[in-house]
């Protein structure tokens, strides 16, 4: 199995929001041509500890990243480490954290905002530091990465979902529109990418409460989406994928030789 890979996360979606929002994400599903799981993310229910998750397979208590004021380097192999290493190309639009785990730490804004050095784990990439950086620009960005580099491993990280619950709640107008926003962004892309020969996966990293926070143990916080679409997805409805089995998903699909959980009920 040899495909490129974009991977998705909308942070702080809630997958009881994920399910009435995702319009267009939606629409794929009821043809046939995606599926939409629920994934139970790790725990803290907190943003880096969970980029660390996702990106590397690694559980927050094992990994050391346990709160978001973990300002380091990653110790742990990301799908991006894996990617680098067989000769692919990897890059990035996503929050400045990802920077600070897998690239450089601290995060230099001159330095490190925008990307391009094949030594790096993610060689290109376009980084911001602003919760409130549209998610219209952030998509554009990834899109910009992709026609300028041919990645064979894309991630694209827009923030004004989680933004907005931190500011209005789980139970307002504001984070249920943001999550259709985003819908909105990802219908301008997703059939290209698709066209291009991409696999596809959409997931979160946490989900958020009424309380406009997040690192508990609420359905509401820790229920969150993966959306997959692709030729190389079976699409098998009782599919049970573990948040910490999407880096070694990644890996499969990308062909690269790595060593962590992988949910092989999800391919085809």
């Amino acid at each position: 199995m040899s495909h490129n890979v974009i991977l998705v996360v909308l942070d702080g979606l809630s997958y009881q929001v994920a399910q009435h929002a995702l319009g267009h994400l939606q629409a794929y599903c009821q043809a046939g041509r995606a599926a939409l799981y629920k994934l139970d993310c790790e725990l803290p229910a907190l943003s880096r500890p969970l980029y660390e998750a996702i990106l590397t397979g690694v559980a927050p208590i094992d990994s050391g990243i346990v709160n978001n004021d973990v300002s380091r380097l990653s110790t742990q192999r990301s799908m991006f480490h894996y990617a680098r290493d067989a000769g692919l190309i990897t890059a990035a639009a996503a929050y400045h954290w990802v920077s600070e785990l897998y690239n450089r730490s601290p995060f230099q804004a001159a330095r490190d905002r925008h990307t391009s050095d094949v030594a790096l784990p993610i060689q290109h990439g376009h980084f911001y530091y602003a919760d409130h950086y549209p998610d219209s620009h952030l998509f554009a960005d990834a899109d910009s990465l992709r026609q300028r580099h041919a990645p064979n491993l894309l991630l694209v990280h827009p923030m004004n979902i989680d933004d907005a619950g931190h500011k209005h709640g789980l139970d307002s107008a504001q984070y249920r529109n943001s999550a259709r926003m985003a819908d909105v962004h990802l219908a301008e892309y997703i059939q290209p990418w698709l066209d291009a020969g991409y696999q596809i996966l959409v997931t979160a990293d946490h989900g958020m409460n009424n309380d406009r926070s997040h690192n508990g143990l609420l359905p509401e916080e820790r229920e969150v989406p993966l959306l997959v679409l692709g030729s190389a997805f079976s699409l098998d409805p009782n599919a049970e994928p573990k948040q910490l089995e999407i880096c070694g998903t990644v890996c499969e699909l990308l062909g690269v030789a790595h060593d962590k959980p992988v949910c092989r009920e999800l391919l085809s």
